[in-house]
C-alpha cells in the first residue's frame, strides 16, 4: 500500500481492512472445502472465525460510510476509532494465523495433502501481508 494518499488516507485505510477481512473470512471456507474430512473442532473454529471476519468487515464499511458522509472532514476521536479498529484487526489476524499453525501442525487431512498444504501456507501469508500493512500505518502513524 502506498502512503501518498494524503487526506485520502482514513478511506484507503478502511478500504484496506474491509478487503483482508473479507479475504480471511473467504478463507476459512476454503480450508473447510478443502478438507471435507477436517476434524469437528477445527471446523467449528473456522465457522467461528467466519463470523468473526464478518462482523468486523462490517465495522469497516460503517466507518467508510461515516467518513464518506463526513466529506473526509473526519474528528480527531473518530481517527482514534479508526487506529483502535485496524489494531483489533490486526491482533484478529495474529490470532487466526496461530489457527492455522495449529490445523498445519495437527489436522491429518492438511499434514497428508501437499495442495492443502500448499493452500493453507498462502492464506498465512496473505494474513501475514495484512498484518504487515497494518504494523507499517501504524509505524507511520498515518492513522
Amino acid at each position: 500500500m502506498q502512503f501518498y494518499y494524503d487526506d485520502k488516507m482514513p478511506l484507503r485505510i478502511l478500504d484496506e481492512g474491509d478487503f483482508w477481512k473479507q479475504q480471511e473470512s473467504e478463507h476459512t471456507v476454503v480450508l473447510r472445502e478443502l478438507a471435507p474430512n477436517l476434524e469437528t473442532p477445527f471446523v467449528e473454529a473456522l465457522m467461528a472465525w467466519e463470523q468473526a471476519f464478518a462482523q468486523t468487515q462490517g465495522l469497516f464499511v460503517r466507518y467508510i460510510e461515516a467518513v464518506v458522509r463526513s466529506g473526509n472532514q473526519v474528528s480527531p476521536e473518530v481517527l482514534h476509532q479508526i487506529r483502535e479498529l485496524v489494531m483489533f484487526a490486526m491482533q484478529q489476524s495474529e490470532q487466526f494465523i496461530r489457527l492455522l499453525n495449529q490445523i498445519g501442525e495437527s489436522s491429518a487431512p492438511f499434514r497428508n495433502n501437499p495442495v492443502a498444504t500448499t493452500v493453507l501456507n498462502h492464506i498465512r501469508r496473505e494474513s501475514e501481508y495484512f498484518i504487515g500493512i497494518t504494523q507499517a500505518l501504524l509505524a507511520n502513524q498515518v492513522i
